[in-house]
């Protein structure tokens, strides 16, 4: 009987390994709540500098004398390749990512293993250390000459695209929110993937999270952290547009929510829930 579940329900292995992360994860932020912090605010530096790494590459390429050709396209392909390293360098320091626990509170929460107060405020904090990682590298940024010349002008760009998001008004609202959704959706594809025990080598745990966030990168998906870290250094160099800069993060937050939170955790807790399937087929069960 236990073999006819594992087929049904292969999946089990990735649950049992998520709740446990979740565990942990709330010890930390209730018992360790200023070095959970900390570990958010390193994500938010790694995200701030491999962005930065991002817009570099795309400047570089776009720099390059093309003539009747342009090797724009070639640089956003290295800068998005580029930038997934940046949740490798997340996951392997033992980082928190705001969008990544989005995934992890929501399997937990229907398992009942947490509350949803709790694993707000555990989503609270780890956005709050993200947040302030972003603007550690931002104010870096500011008293260097780092991103002189085409970088902070890809930089400008990619900001008044993403805020032009905000007002253009409903129309502009839904592509984010889309946008937002999908983002996560890849993010948290690729950690199901690197959590689920079937991918047991280091390489090609790599080369997902490096794919899955090339995926969103290169195709403009919008990432509420990244963004968040993206609009702190900008604004800190230049000054920005704080309403339309907060509406884009807080729609972001909850397209993010429900494409990582609810389309891979609550959807994947349910199709690998055994226990239901049990409750609501007790001829399955062994008599």
């Amino acid at each position: 009987m236990s073999q006819v579940l594992e087929q049904l329900f292969p999946g089990k292995f990735f649950i049992s390994t998520i709740l446990e992360t979740l565990d942990t994860k709330t010890r930390m932020s209730g018992e360790l709540l200023r070095r959970y912090v900390q570990r958010a605010a390193m994500a938010g530096v790694i995200i701030g500098l491999f962005y930065a790494v991002n817009y570099a590459v795309v400047a570089a390429f776009a720099s390059v004398p093309s003539g009747d050709a342009s090797f724009a396209p070639i640089g956003r392909i290295v800068g998005a390749l580029a930038f997934g390293w940046a949740l490798v360098f997340i996951y392997f320091t033992k980082s928190e990512l705001l969008t990544s626990n989005m995934m992890i509170v929501s399997i937990g929460a229907y398992h009942h293993k947490t509350s949803w107060p709790k694993s707000m405020r555990l989503l609270t904090f780890c956005y709050l250390g993200n947040l302030i990682g972003g603007l550690f590298v931002a104010a870096l940024l500011r008293f260097s000459t780092i991103l002189e010349g085409g970088t902070f002008e890809q930089m400008e760009e990619s900001v008044g695209h993403k805020l032009g998001y905000i007002t253009e008004g409903v129309t502009g609202w839904g592509d984010l929110f889309v946008r937002a959704i999908l983002c996560n959706f890849m993010i948290n594809l690729a950690m199901l993937m690197v959590y689920n025990g079937l991918i047991t080598d280091t390489l090609t745990k790599c080369l997902v999270m490096i794919m899955s966030v090339f995926v969103f990168a290169f195709l403009g998906f919008e990432h509420s952290v990244a963004n968040t870290v993206l609009f702190s250094i900008v604004g800190l160099q230049e000054g920005i547009d704080l309403g339309a800069a907060v509406g884009n993060v807080a729609i972001a937050l909850v397209g993010n929510f429900v494409g990582g939170g609810l389309l891979i955790g609550l959807y994947y807790a349910y199709v690998n829930d055994d226990a239901r399937y049990l409750r609501e087929h007790p001829e399955a069960l062994p008599s």
